[in-house]
């Protein structure tokens, strides 16, 4: 089934604005989400305001091996802070969520607020290297503010994660013990709590940060701590152990080089050298910790806070929408293509039934143009294309018909005189066949003009090339042509006298000569001279006939050198040539990678010139 290029122009622009419509929301969509998670990864600013929201639940996920039971702590902190709060597995399951709780079932947020781990998976912002213990480092904390861990085990004091209840009262009574020691030293000291229950030491600095007090938690060093205040929970105990023992294992297995440090019981694995720390280490380190902390540790979670932020094209909202948009852009784009489709269709179409036309014969069908466009172009070349076919045609019916004059002519003579001589009218004497032999040297020759063209036209004309001197070829033309022109009464000579060495095939150059010297001999009056001349100039040499005859109009000189055509239309086979001696000096020249030209006053004489390069290479 054939298919108008219209219908083609049309589906193609459609689906390119369906591939536009989609493009451009999943640009959207996906662009905006990556753009929300860096400003999320760079910027601490949401998580400042929705910190506690993010500590509570990494608190809960760092006690409990499991999500199970986090739906009363998500409902407290929605109904204490006004904001809907979502906690869904990583593949998108919802675990809790205060909205579904209420009765209520908007769609989440786009992108998560954050993602809770805590396996310790976050460990890259702060350092791949940084230990379990490293993170435990006292640190200088305002007064009234402890020193909160609240993100999980990897960011807590490792001896503050896991303990019991037991361990948790028997640190109490080590702290107040602590803080009775160093009240005894006249030191102010007080017992903070990092989450409400887990005791630290504090001791009070005469320092202060705008206007607030600045305490400092003691140091294992310090005589008045007992020695189990910071040692590290059972539980610590055992995770440490599998993760020192898992991180040994797979830098023994990369050749990587490591020691162990020990502090207040838990072990480190680092670098040898502090600054020596690559990719494969940190890996080993970072997943040592991750596997130790898995079977503990609830599983990673995402966060969401608020309702549906930004527009998700895969919801059903976003494929209503987009689907609408899409629909919409379609219509626009069929309406405009439709218009311009057909503008472009319609010159196709003309152009389509003129060439159907000239198929059938009709060499004068034209298409209308108009504009600039490649269409208009195409119109144009197709016009020109006519123009030389119809040009073309008529000169071949033209040649017909002359080949066929040409022809009749002598054969008409040659049967005229045998029937004459068969019936006895004519004897057949010696006057008889020198005249039968004149009539067929006439077509001899017109048989040689035409297959000469034949071979020209079919790219076939053979040449000899050698060295020869054109000088030397003009002055045997003039020799060869002088009993004619003297039986003329015309003088005929060569100025030529320098040598001229060009690489030619002689016969055919003196052929195309001869034909000029024949035509300048035949259209010059008795009385009259042509004159051959041969003058080196642009890298090649200008071979001139030049005659004081009748000359040629000027309308003629376009077309002197078409086949059988001549400028004086009442000149007959006797008075003229068959038409075809100019045509075949054209194709012997451009054959010899030269040219043809003519310069004529109606009048005053003509000069036609050859131009032939001294070293072309000559084509067959």
């Amino acid at each position: 089934m054939r298919r108008s290029v219209l219908v083609r122009f049309l589906g193609l622009s459609l689906a390119v604005a369906l591939g536009a419509v989609i493009a451009t929301a999943l640009i959207a969509t996906y662009s905006t989400s990556e753009k929300l998670q860096g400003e999320i990864a760079a910027n601490t600013g949401q998580l400042q305001v929705d910190g506690e929201v993010y500590a509570e639940l990494s608190k809960y996920a760092s006690d409990h091996p499991t999500w199970s039971g986090v739906d009363k702590v998500v409902h407290d902190l929605a109904g204490r802070l006004g904001r809907r709060v979502a906690v869904t597995t990583e593949d998108g399951s919802v675990i809790a969520d205060s909205a579904r709780m209420l009765g209520a079932a908007p769609e989440l947020p786009s992108v998560p607020a954050a993602t809770i781990d805590a396996r310790g998976g976050g460990m890259g912002k702060l350092g791949a290297t940084m230990t379990v213990y490293q993170m435990r480092k006292p640190v200088a904390v305002a007064s009234g503010f402890a020193a909160t861990a609240a993100f999980g085990p990897g960011f807590m004091p490792a001896s503050d994660w896991g303990l019991t209840d037991e361990e948790l009262k028997q640190r109490n009574q080590l702290a107040k013990q602590a803080v009775n020691c160093l009240g005894t030293k006249g030191k102010s000291a007080s017992v903070a709590r990092s989450d409400g229950s887990v005791p630290q030491v504090m001791i009070q600095s005469k320092q202060s940060v705008a206007g607030v007090p600045v305490n400092s938690t003691t140091t294992s060093k310090d005589e008045c701590l007992p020695p189990g205040l910071y040692a590290p929970s059972a539980k610590a105990k055992i995770v440490n152990d599998d993760e020192v023992r898992r991180s040994t294992a797979c830098l023994d297995a990369a050749g990587i080089k490591y020691k162990i440090n020990d502090y207040d019981g838990l072990r480190s694995v680092d670098p040898v050298l502090d600054d020596a720390v690559d990719a494969t280490f940190a890996n080993c380190v970072t997943q040592a910790r991750v596997q130790a902390l898995t079977p503990y540790v609830a599983p990673p979670a995402k966060l969401y806070l608020g309702a549906k932020s930004t527009f998700n094209v895969f919801s059903a909202e976003g494929l209503l929408r987009t689907g609408t948009t899409a629909l919409g852009v379609l219509l626009v784009a069929a309406l405009v293509m439709l218009f311009a489709g057909r503008r472009l269709v319609r010159p196709i179409v003309a152009l389509t039934g003129a060439t159907q036309r000239m198929r059938n014969g009709d060499h004068a069908a034209r298409v209308p143009v108009s504009g600039k466009d490649e269409v208009a172009r195409l119109g144009h070349a197709f016009n020109d294309m006519a123009e030389a076919i119809q040009r073309h045609d008529f000169q071949r019916k033209a040649m017909v018909s002359d080949v066929a004059h040409e022809l009749r002519t002598p054969l008409a003579n040659i049967k005229g005189y045998l029937v004459a001589s068969e019936d006895g009218v004519v004897p057949l004497d010696g006057a008889l066949v020198t005249s039968l032999l004149e009539e067929t040297a006439l077509l001899e020759h017109l048989v040689a003009d035409l297959q000469d063209l034949a071979l020209a036209d079919a790219g076939m004309l053979r040449l000899h090339p050698t060295a020869r001197d054109l000088t030397e070829l003009a002055q045997q033309v003039v020799s060869a042509h002088r009993p004619a022109a003297e039986a003329a009464s015309v003088s005929l000579s060569c100025t030529a006298s320098e040598p001229a060495p060009a690489v030619v095939d002689g016969a055919r150059i003196r052929q195309a000569l001869g034909n000029l010297v024949s035509n300048a001999i035949r259209y010059t009056p008795s009385g009259g001279h042509v004159v051959v001349g041969v003058r080196p100039v642009d890298n090649g040499y200008n071979l001139s006939v030049t005659d004081n005859g009748t000359g040629i109009a000027a309308e003629h000189l376009p077309h002197l050198f078409d086949r059988f055509y001549r400028a004086d239309v009442s000149r007959t086979r006797t008075t003229g040539g068959s038409g075809l001696g100019l045509a075949i000096a054209k194709h012997l020249t451009e054959a010899h990678q030269g040219k043809i030209e003519v310069t004529s006053r109606l009048g005053a004489g003509s000069t036609f010139i050859i131009w032939l390069p001294s070293n072309a290479t000559l084509t067959e």
